[in-house]
């Protein structure tokens, strides 16, 4: 069992995460409040989780930052064990990455491919916070496709912004999950082509991406051409 999946099962099985619920207050001298802004919810609950983890003996390390990772679970060895910790309330609305960091960064760093994301749902009332489910999920088990992009992504002013998610939680996304690693990167790649900015760069990324992964992890990786596996993520 990895070890994003033992933090997983422990908050499932033995701190009873789903269905936990809890307040956010702030003290000033004497003076409290309840908070009732949900924009802080996320950063607050990946705080608790570097907290807990400390509490229950389990190693990691946190990252404040921007940056990627959210926590290395392997202190001694930052090229493993990425946990990237992902919040949203009704429907999953988050960035899963930045589309032109990421092409570069999975280059550079193909461990982040095999990075869990831990996708936690909520809803906030009255300044009361309930965990309403969580997942533990691979980056190709929460993208897709889309109308437009091969890979689902945010398009605003004829610029790709960012890589977005499907709705995984409810079944009722249009297009369907990705299937495996390949399949995404097959994804990935044909939108590295077909956009404007990035076009000039598809003629070797693909190389690059395979030849570093494989130095990496001594494992060949076969992309399959996108026109040959469209078929089974068109739009339901």
């Amino acid at each position: 069992m990895e070890k994003a999946e033992i933090i997983y099962d422990k908050l499932a099985s033995e701190f009873g995460f789903k269905g936990s619920s809890g307040n956010i207050t702030f003290s000033l001298n004497d003076f409290s409040i309840t908070v009732e802004q949900n924009n802080i919810v996320g950063n607050i609950l990946e705080e608790w989780l570097a907290k807990w983890m400390d509490a229950n003996g389990i190693a990691n390390i946190h990252n404040p930052g921007q940056s990627s990772p959210d926590f290395w679970l392997t202190p001694e060895n930052r090229d493993a064990d990425w946990l990237e910790v992902k919040s949203f309330t009704a429907s999953p609305n988050f960035d899963v990455a930045a589309f032109r960091s990421f092409i570069n960064l999975i280059i550079d760093r193909p461990y982040k491919l095999h990075s869990h994301y831990l996708l936690i749902r909520y809803k906030m009332r009255d300044g009361l916070v309930t965990i309403e489910d969580f997942w533990l999920k691979k980056i190709w088990e929460i993208c897709s496709s889309s109308e437009k992009w091969p890979l689902k992504v945010q398009y605003k002013n004829n610029v790709i912004v960012n890589i977005r998610p499907t709705p995984w939680d409810s079944g009722k996304s249009d297009y369907p999950p990705f299937e495996c690693l390949e399949d995404f990167l097959s994804a990935l790649e044909e939108t590295v082509y077909r956009y404007h900015d990035t076009h000039h760069l598809a003629d070797s990324w693909q190389g690059r991406l395979l030849d570093r992964y494989k130095k990496f992890y001594g494992v060949s990786l076969y992309i399959p051409r996108w026109m040959d596996i469209k078929d089974k993520y068109k739009k339901r």
